[in-house]
């Protein structure tokens, strides 16, 4: 079963980390052998893990560039992916 914990080191955590802990706590609920006071604070860690996957996601997604060719096909600079 996971082992609970509070969300302070939730920030200290990598995405792959994070990840993890988040897969633990679904295995966790979806056997359906925890009790529900533990659930429900399984599952709410389980939320924070998320956000934190999200905010991590969205700060690898910031920093992905394209880079820009020009008619000849040389690199010219970048520019952020979703430009567009």
């Amino acid at each position: 079963m996971t082992e609970i914990a509070t969300n302070d080191d939730i920030a200290a955590m990598s995405f792959e980390q994070a990840l993890a802990a988040l897969e633990r706590i679904v295995d966790d609920l979806e056997r359906g052998d925890v009790p529900l006071d533990q659930s429900i604070r399984i599952y709410e860690r389980g939320e924070a893990l998320k956000v934190h996957c999200e905010k991590l996601l969205k700060a690898a997604e910031d920093k992905v560039e394209k880079i820009r060719l020009s008619r000849e096909g040389k690199p010219m600079g970048t520019e952020p992916l979703d430009s567009e």
